[in-house]
C-alpha cells in the first residue's frame, strides 16, 4: 500500500516539474508592437481590434446556443427508446419538443430572430 501511494507521489511530482518546466521554456519572451498587434495581412490595423460587434448578432449567438444545447440534450432520448416505457418516454419527448417550440415562437414573437429592423 505505501509502495504504490510512494509511487504515485513521485510520478506526480516528476509530472508536476516537468510542467513546470515546458510551461517556463515556452514562454516568448519578446514582446514588440508588431507581435500584440492584430493581424491584417501585414498592414498596420486601421482601427482598433477591440471595437464592439452587433447586439443582434450576439443574441443570435445565444438563441443558437441554448437551441443547440436542447438538441444535444434531445438526441440521446433516442438511444433510451428501448429501455423504458412507451408511454413515458413519449410523454417526455413531446414535452421537450413542446418547450422548443415555444421557446421558438417567443423569439419569434419578440423579434429576436429578424436580423434588420
Amino acid at each position: 500500500m505505501w509502495l504504490t501511494f510512494s509511487i504515485a507521489i513521485i510520478i506526480f511530482t516528476i509530472s508536476t516539474i516537468v510542467m513546470i518546466l515546458a510551461s517556463t521554456l515556452s514562454t516568448k519572451t519578446i514582446f514588440d508592437r508588431e507581435k500584440n498587434s492584430p493581424f491584417e495581412c501585414g498592414f498596420d490595423p486601421m482601427n482598433s481590434a477591440r471595437l464592439p460587434f452587433s447586439l443582434q448578432f450576439f443574441l443570435i449567438a445565444v438563441i443558437f446556443l441554448i437551441f443547440d444545447v436542447e438538441i444535444a440534450l434531445l438526441l440521446p432520448m433516442i438511444f433510451t427508446f428501448h429501455w423504458s416505457n412507451i408511454q413515458i418516454w413519449m410523454y417526455t419527448l413531446m414535452f421537450f419538443i413542446l418547450i422548443l417550440i415555444i421557446g421558438l415562437f417567443h423569439e419569434w414573437n419578440q423579434g429576436a430572430l429578424e436580423w434588420a429592423n
